[in-house]
């Protein structure tokens, strides 16, 4: 549990790095990228063998509409994780699209483990992520809504995060966890 928590808190010190210690990473100069970058690739890797070590005892477990729900946040979380980038409709109702698609992703998969090394990892970088947004807002204060794109921009984001999303289902049977729910 120890390499997870640290993970995490890579991760999460990490991306604020910028924002919160301007002065500090403008020092590094260049450098400062690849500093942030093996931060956070170790971070990744502390997250994934922690997680994998954590013993997984169960502390709460959902009904069988977590399951359907989770399976909606998913879909709808991969969309967004690059409708900002789409220049669609989207862009211009949501400020940080990536960063509401990771708390979905966390919230989904909140929903269907219900153990404590899920609890630090799902939890964790949600709440990185509410916070990445609140510290950005904060920053850059007003929002500048971009300018509207094309709803067929919208729709071939959908169509991407429908394969990626078939994929992943397909990846989570091969590894044995069934993620669909037929009710």
């Amino acid at each position: 549990m120890t390499w997870l928590i640290l993970g995490v808190a890579l991760w999460i010190g990490a991306h604020l790095f910028k924002r919160v210690l301007p002065r500090q990473r403008a020092a590094l100069g260049g450098k400062g990228r690849a500093v942030v970058a093996v931060a956070i690739l170790a971070g990744i890797g502390l997250m994934i063998l922690g997680y994998g070590q954590a013993e997984k005892d169960p502390l709460y477990a959902l009904p069988v509409w977590a399951w359907v729900l989770n399976n909606i946040l998913m879909y709808v979380a991969l969309f967004m994780f690059d409708a900002g980038r789409a220049k669609g409709l989207v862009r211009t109702w949501v400020r940080h699209p990536m960063l509401l698609g990771l708390v979905l992703w966390s919230t989904a998969h909140l929903l269907v483990n219900g153990d404590l090394p899920s609890l630090v990892l799902f939890g964790g970088l949600g709440s990185w992520a509410l916070l990445e947004m609140a510290v950005i807002n904060r920053a850059e204060g007003a929002w500048n809504v971009p300018e509207k794109g094309s709803l067929g921009n919208d729709a071939k984001v959908a169509l991407v995060a429908a394969v990626i999303y078939a994929a992943i289902v397909a990846v989570h049977t091969w590894l044995g966890y069934s993620v669909l729910v037929v009710i």
